[in-house]
């Protein structure tokens, strides 16, 4: 009687393997780029509301001037009279740069399926600089609060009122700029563990 060659063969012959299925694997690759995807998109969105809040903030603070338009003039109110604002201002501008760059960087990643510079330096630059741009806003936020609060406190903003408000404003944006800013820092932190466990910026 002839064996079948996926029966064992009691002479010490190999059981001949059955072939793995395709089909479970490319189902598992699809699943993972479409996650990968998603993620991309969601650190897109984040720079891009990081990148929206902080230029509006800096816009406001940077035409935030009151008065007859003479500095000579001591009712006139400027928002670079005031180091806190001047902080405000650049801080906000350079973070909507830095955003800017980082919104072109995810959508060339979210179209060519690599990164702008290579991947190591990449998951690192983000990371990095989304540390140092959040920490530089909120400082800058900060103090600008603290400046806010003693005009107030010094009756500046009664003759002065909408250059107070218009600071408000911006302060507050910025704050909202921090905080998309500090989102794209945690996932950027999270591709920075990825590269460490995996080797690669993508969670498997």
């Amino acid at each position: 009687m002839m064996r079948s060659p996926q029966e064992p063969n009691r002479n010490g012959g190999i059981r001949t393997p059955s072939p793995r299925p395709r089909n479970q694997s490319q189902f598992h690759s699809t699943v993972s780029v479409q996650k990968n995807q998603r993620f991309n998109i969601l650190i897109l969105i984040f720079r891009f509301a990081a990148f929206c809040f902080s230029l509006a903030s800096a816009i406001f603070m940077f035409a935030n001037y009151h008065g007859d338009g003479s500095d000579s003039d001591t009712d006139s109110l400027r928002w670079y009279h005031f180091d806190a604002f001047r902080f405000v201002a650049i801080a906000a501008g350079i973070v909507a740069l830095y955003s800017l760059f980082e919104i072109g960087a995810s959508v060339w990643e979210i179209s060519r399926g690599t990164t702008v510079l290579p991947e190591v330096v990449q998951v690192w630059f983000d990371f990095s600089h989304d540390q140092v741009f959040a920490y530089m806003l909120l400082s800058a936020d900060s103090a600008g609060t603290a400046l806010a609060r003693t005009l107030r406190d010094r009756d500046t903003c009664t003759a002065n009122n909408a250059f107070c408000v218009q600071s408000d404003i911006s302060v507050a944006l910025g704050f909202a700029g921090f905080m998309f800013l500090s989102f794209s820092s945690l996932l950027s932190g999270f591709r920075v563990v990825c590269f460490i466990l995996n080797g690669s910026r993508f969670h498997m």
